[in-house]
């Protein structure tokens, strides 16, 4: 098994949250595909990126729809690495991404936590 392929992020609707992952951070798009029933198989990731996706999939009832947020029990859940740290948080922060503190340096690289549209929280790092 060479790889972890897909993680799925339980979101409230898929265009807002195709708007927001794309938009807001920067990934791509690479399938929307309607299922037949209603739902969708949405995936994005990185640009270029062969790794891990996020399947953004729709609650489908009330549990689900309570998990949207704290997916991840209020803990960062997600990391986002970048080459240009500096660039692109000041892109999220133009096009509205919440930051939840000022970018940081640490030993492993430069970070900053931010949460998406739903309240997950992620880390924006570059490596050192």
């Amino acid at each position: 098994m060479p790889h972890i392929a897909l993680v799925t992020l339980v979101v409230r609707d898929y265009d807002e949250a195709i708007s927001f992952y794309t938009d807001a951070l920067g990934l791509e798009l690479v399938e929307d595909t309607d299922r037949g029933d209603g739902s969708r198989w949405v995936v994005v990731r990185p640009r270029g990126a062969q790794g891990t996706g996020l399947l953004l999939a729709r609650a489908k009832d009330e549990a689900q729809r309570a998990s949207i947020g704290a997916q991840t029990g209020g803990r960062v859940g997600f990391f986002l690495h970048t080459e240009d740290f500096a660039g692109d948080h000041a892109r999220m922060l133009a096009a509205g991404v919440r930051f939840l503190e000022e970018p940081r340096h640490e030993p492993y690289g430069s970070v900053a936590v931010f949460e998406d549209l739903y309240g997950n929280r992620w880390d924006l790092l570059q490596p050192e």
